[in-house]
């Protein structure tokens, strides 16, 4: 509860980077650790919630080579959820 209080300090620009950052992090150490599968939506989940607070932070700091990398992210993201959910229906 502390860290989250002090990340708001920063304002919410800092506040969603760092939101970004850890939701990138989990999902690569998760899949990593064969916890959690790329064919999942959660593993994508978090992925698009990366690149939302990184891309967010990015359009703040008019750092646009980031901004395009994330919102492919998420795009590539979005698509891989909406390939998975068709897996599932056939």
């Amino acid at each position: 509860m502390i860290i989250i209080l002090l990340f708001l300090n920063k304002g919410l620009t800092t506040f969603l980077g760092w939101v970004g950052t850890f939701s990138y992090l989990i999902a690569y150490l998760l899949l990593s650790a064969g916890k959690l599968k790329a064919n999942k939506d959660l593993y994508h989940i978090l992925n698009i919630l990366g690149a939302i607070g990184l891309t967010y932070n990015a359009v703040a700091l008019s750092d646009y080579p980031n901004v395009i990398v994330n919102i492919a992210w998420a795009v590539i993201a979005l698509w891989a959820i909406v390939l998975i959910r068709r897996r599932r229906q056939n």
